[in-house]
């Protein structure tokens, strides 16, 4: 009795303690769940938890209690990778998303940035405890270090903030490498020397740019002079090279020009002419280095018109960007047009690189809209273009995803190749496989038309005997539309079974009159081309349909075309007529 009624004290005595949390300060509350989790009372530390969570905490009062206690911050985050509690790994894990965002206001905020500035001319204590937190502000301190270097009233700060801009280091090149399109000299050339300070091989294809294109000697000499100071090689490098090398390196992610993690965003800076001023744009960070990798392609071009590369992979990177389903960002403004759009103008010779890029990546999203897009401006000479050694379009044909090597078979069936090629095989294999999947896939269809294509313009490269079973059974089961377009092509094939099927199909009744009609036409094509190839059975039954009065007028009529066609022993028309008449 006794231990029963101590139990139920402690038990209350925890729901007390955990109560309390909800009237405490969020220093107590954030203190208190720390210590429980470090002791192991997990329960206690969820309700301690709760409670900050409850308190709708100011991020940055938050983040300053974590960087108070770096010892609790550690066990914060042990605890949210937790997998021994998931409730208590979710729960830490929304403190650190608070935390986390904490550093993001306190990193973004104006009014602090612009204090910290004015106090990089302060005193010397004053000067480097500033100095850490615009290095902290990163690239968002750069547009207000700017705008105050440009500013002719804050001349006496300029060297404090001149000596400030290169410390902040890499985080601020995006910003500055934007900020070199300012048409004031002066300040073009202090972001030149930060650049150069930096030593950062990211700024090195703008700095280029200036020594390629720069009217001004002396702005020229101070890029060529940041570039010695960060990669030498480069000035033997060509812009648009070193763009494009860039282009490449956000294509593929490297680590290094990644966005900051506090933010579940990431920007893209532009100069504002008018307002002479950085602007940024906010952006999806799942498309980040795509949109970026845009940028850099667009400025190889720029750099040299001619250099063609960067067209393949700017395509490829726009069709990436799509991949994710977002909304494109405000700057590509309204009536942006598509990837596809741009892909089917820029031409065969940059959609090969496209669709080589993919091949390597096995990316599919991006190597079907390359085909895609092939499919619709190529010719036969253009599709099996190379690139190196390799034929691109010829690679998908033997692509992991199956749409890729649909599209790629159509591509190729569509554009009529007039040489042999080793792999014309598995363009009918492919297209095989579109018609034969099960339930119909949207390339189906497709596939069926090219192959009527194909089968009308009498290709001898790619043989569609090989795809005869797959036509005969759309025949029998297959979509109103199918069954004539497989009927249409079997029409051509020299085939006793592919006729056979024709003539089966026409004399089906639970078809409708108007596919029987289009049945016996497709006959009379294919008894035409090949003569009668058909049995006495299918022979009878066509002849008693057209001696049938019951009959519908119109079957019977285009019965009697497809019978003549089969140019039958006289005997068989005599029967005929015989047959009909009433002397």
């Amino acid at each position: 009795m006794f231990r029963k009624k101590t139990a139920g004290v402690v038990l209350v005595l925890m729901f007390v303690m955990a109560g309390v949390g909800f009237c405490q300060s969020l220093e107590d509350n954030w203190n208190d769940f720390l210590h429980y989790v470090k002791i192991g009372q997990l329960d206690l530390a969820k309700g301690y938890a709760k409670a900050v969570l409850e308190s709708k905490p100011e991020p940055v009062t938050l983040l300053a209690l974590s960087e108070g206690n770096p010892q609790g911050y550690a066990i914060l985050l042990r605890s949210s990778d937790t997998t021994a509690d998931a409730e208590l790994s979710e729960l830490s894990g929304k403190i650190l998303a608070i935390i986390d965002k904490g550093r993001f206001v306190r990193r973004a905020d104006s009014k602090i940035i612009a204090e910290e500035i004015r106090r990089l001319s302060s005193t010397a204590r004053g000067r480097l405890a500033a100095m850490k937190r615009l290095k902290n502000a990163g690239e968002y301190a750069v547009v207000y270090m700017l705008d105050a270097m440009s500013d002719g009233s804050r001349r006496e700060e300029l060297p404090n903030i001149v000596w400030a801009l290169p410390r902040i280091g890499k985080d601020a090149i995006r910003p500055l490498v934007a900020g070199l399109q300012t048409e004031d000299i002066a300040l073009k050339a202090e972001i030149i020397r930060a650049l150069g300070k930096i030593g950062y091989s990211q700024s090195l294809a703008y700095l280029k740019y200036i020594v390629e294109t720069d009217g001004s000697a002396e702005l020229r000499q101070l890029a060529s002079r940041g570039i010695r100071q960060t990669e030498p090689s480069a000035l033997k490098i060509p812009a648009a090279e070193l763009f494009y090398q860039l282009a490449e390196k956000y294509y593929y992610r490297t680590e290094s020009l990644a966005p900051v993690e506090d933010a579940d965003f990431a920007n893209i800076w532009f100069w504002d002419v008018d307002g002479r001023s950085l602007i940024r744009e906010k952006v999806d960070r799942r498309y980040f280095n795509e949109l970026m990798a845009m940028r850099a392609c667009e400025w190889a071009l720029k750099a040299d018109a001619g250099y063609g590369k960067a067209i393949g992979l700017w395509l490829a990177s726009y069709f990436q960007a799509e991949s994710t389903g977002l909304s494109m960002p405000k700057y590509f403004g309204e009536g942006h047009a598509d990837a596809m759009m741009y892909a089917t103008t820029s031409g065969p010779e940059y959609l090969h690189q496209t669709l080589a890029r993919a091949i390597k990546d096995n990316n599919a999203y991006v190597a079907l809209g390359a085909v895609e897009a092939l499919t619709v401006t190529a010719g036969e000479k253009s599709l099996l273009y190379r690139v190196g050694p390799a034929q691109p379009l010829v690679e998908a044909l033997s692509f992991d995803d199956k749409a890729v090597r649909y599209s790629a078979a159509i591509a190729i069936a569509a554009s009529g190749p007039k040489k042999d090629f080793a792999e014309s095989r598995l363009v009918v294999n492919s297209l095989v496989e579109a018609i034969e999947e099960a339930g119909g896939s949207s390339y189906t269809a497709r596939a069926v038309k090219v192959m009527l294509q194909l089968a009308q313009s009498r290709n001898n490269v790619i043989g569609l005997s090989a795809a005869e079973d797959a036509l005969i059974a759309l025949t029998k089961g297959g979509q109103a539309e199918l069954k004539v377009l497989s009927c249409m092509t079997l029409a051509y094939l020299n085939s006793p079974d592919a006729q056979r099927a024709i003539a089966a199909m026409a004399l089906v009744e639970v078809n409708a009159i108007e596919i029987q009609i289009a049945a016996f036409n497709c006959l009379s094509v294919s008894a035409k081309l090949h003569s009668n190839l058909l049995d006495d059975d299918k022979v009878a039954a066509i002849y008693s349909l057209i001696s049938s009065k019951e009959a519908d007028a119109g079957l019977r009529s285009a019965g009697a075309a497809a019978f003549g066609s089969l140019n039958l022993p006289s005997q068989k028309v005599k029967e005929l007529i015989l047959d009909q008449s009433s002397s």
